[in-house]
C-alpha cells in the first residue's frame, strides 16, 4: 500500500512538474517565454546585419587606413579616432535622435511607416526605425575595431609575400586581393570572432532606444511578471548559449587548420 501511495505521490510531481501551472508560478509563463524567443531572434538577427556590413566596411577602412592618398588617411583617422573614443550609448541615442532633424521629414514618415519591401521576389516586412538605428549605432561603432584587427592581420603577412605577387605581373589591388587578405583574415581571425562576441554584448545597448532584444525582453518580463531573478536569468542563459556557440565554432575552427596543417 505504502509502495502504491509513493507511486501515485511521484506521479503526481511529475504531473505538476511538467504542466504550465509549474513553469508560470516558479519559472516563467508560456506568453513570457513567447517574447524571449522573439528577443532572441531579433538579438541574433541584429548582430548578424552588424558583423557582416561591419566586416565589410572594416576591410575597406583598412585598406584606406594604409592608402598612398593623404586625405583619405587622414579622414580615416579621424573617424576611427572619434568612433572609438566616444561611448556607444552616446552614438545610438545620437543616431535615433538625431535622424530627425539631419534626414528630410517625408525620409522620416516613411522610416517610420509600416511597409514591406520586394526583394528578388521575396517580400520583407521593413524593419522598425529603432532597429535601423541600432544597426547603423552598432555598425558604426564596430566598423573601427574591425578595421584594426584587419590591419593588424595585413601587416602579420610577411612583406616578400607582396613583393612576390608585384614580380609575377599582379597589380597592387590584385596581389591585396587574391595574395594578401586571404593570409590576412587566417591570422586577423581570432580576434576578429572576439569583435564579433562584442557585437553580440553591445546589441544589449540597443535597449535605450527601444530595440526590443533579449535585455529589452528581460525588463518587460520583469516588470510584468515580478520574477526577477527568472527573467534576467533566462536572458543569461541565452546570451551564453550564443557566445559559446560563436566560440565553439572558432576553436573548431581552429583545430581544422590544424589537423591540415594551415
Amino acid at each position: 500500500m505504502l509502495q502504491g501511495l509513493s507511486v501515485i505521490a511521484r506521479q503526481n510531481m511529475f504531473d505538476k512538474f511538467f504542466s504550465g501551472d509549474f513553469w508560470s508560478t516558479h519559472l516563467l509563463a508560456p506568453q513570457y517565454l513567447e517574447w524571449f524567443g522573439y528577443g532572441f531572434l531579433l538579438t541574433v538577427w541584429i548582430s548578424i546585419c552588424t558583423i557582416i556590413a561591419a566586416t565589410l566596411l572594416g576591410f575597406i577602412v583598412a585598406s584606406a587606413r594604409d592608402s598612398q592618398i593623404a586625405p583619405l588617411r587622414w579622414f580615416v583617422s579621424v573617424y576611427i579616432s572619434i568612433f572609438r573614443n566616444t561611448p556607444l550609448l552616446v552614438q545610438l541615442f545620437f543616431w535615433y535622435f538625431a535622424s530627425g532633424e539631419i534626414l528630410p521629414a517625408a525620409a522620416m514618415e516613411w522610416l517610420n511607416t509600416p511597409h514591406e519591401v520586394d526583394i528578388f521576389g521575396l517580400t520583407l516586412g521593413w524593419p522598425s526605425f529603432e532597429f535601423l538605428a541600432g544597426f547603423v549605432g552598432l555598425t558604426l561603432y564596430t566598423v573601427p575595431f574591425i578595421a584594426e584587427e584587419v590591419r593588424s592581420g595585413i601587416r602579420g603577412v610577411r612583406q616578400g609575400q607582396k613583393q612576390a605577387a608585384l614580380a609575377l605581373g599582379l597589380t597592387s589591388w590584385q596581389s591585396m586581393r587574391l595574395v594578401i587578405l586571404p593570409q590576412a583574415v587566417k591570422i586577423a581571425l581570432p580576434p576578429l570572432l572576439g569583435q564579433y562576441m562584442n557585437v553580440v554584448k553591445n546589441s544589449s545597448l540597443t535597449m535605450a532606444i527601444g530595440v526590443a532584444e533579449l535585455s529589452y525582453v528581460s525588463r518587460q518580463v520583469d516588470s510584468q511578471s515580478l520574477q526577477t531573478f527568472a527573467a534576467f536569468g533566462l536572458a543569461t542563459v541565452l546570451y551564453i548559449v550564443i557566445i559559446a556557440f560563436m566560440e565553439g565554432w572558432g576553436q573548431w575552427r581552429q583545430q581544422r587548420q590544424l589537423a591540415q596543417g594551415v
